[in-house]
């Protein structure tokens, strides 16, 4: 058994800098077979740094206050989620969730199976400078300086 208090979970923000609070609770607790983070984004913030899937994993988003604006699949239908309510993202389904109003969004994400990102099944759909268009890319797991690179998944260009 573990217990925890949230307030002092050590807040590990996205390494590429698009949130200023992130509490990975399951790391606190040292869970194997679920994640589970809160999250605390400030107007014009987001959950993570663009459109992604989990081909691994199932990712579900209750928010505790304000509202989330997801952008879902390849079309980026915008589905908004209001204080308590809960979304949930099959593995495979592209999403993006940001906060669009001007307040405060707190939100708690629980991914499973799996409390630690399996890398090599994450997917990013971002613009690439060699194919001229938006392409898949596959993610890497940030390197000692907190830096994730993405990997042309067409022509195999690296950006960081």
């Amino acid at each position: 058994m573990e217990k925890v208090t949230v307030d002092d979970v050590e807040n590990r923000p996205n390494p590429l800098g698009v949130h200023g609070v992130r509490l990975p609770i399951s790391r606190a607790l040292g869970t194997e077979d679920v994640a589970l983070v809160e999250y605390e984004l400030e107007p014009g913030e987001q959950f993570s740094g663009g459109l992604h899937t989990h081909h691994d994993q199932e990712e579900i988003f209750y928010v505790l206050d304000g509202t989330a604006t997801f952008e879902v699949g390849e079309d980026r239908e915008e589905v908004t989620v209001d204080e308590g309510q809960v979304i949930r993202f099959p593995p495979g389904e592209f999403q993006n969730g940001h906060n669009h109003s001007d307040d405060v969004v707190r939100a708690v994400a629980v991914g499973a199976p799996g409390a630690r990102h399996n890398w090599a099944d994450i997917e990013s759909l971002a613009p690439c400078p060699e194919c001229g268009e938006e392409t898949s890319h596959s993610v890497r797991k940030p390197n000692e300086d907190g830096v994730m690179q993405l990997v042309c998944n067409d022509c195999g260009n690296e950006m960081f």
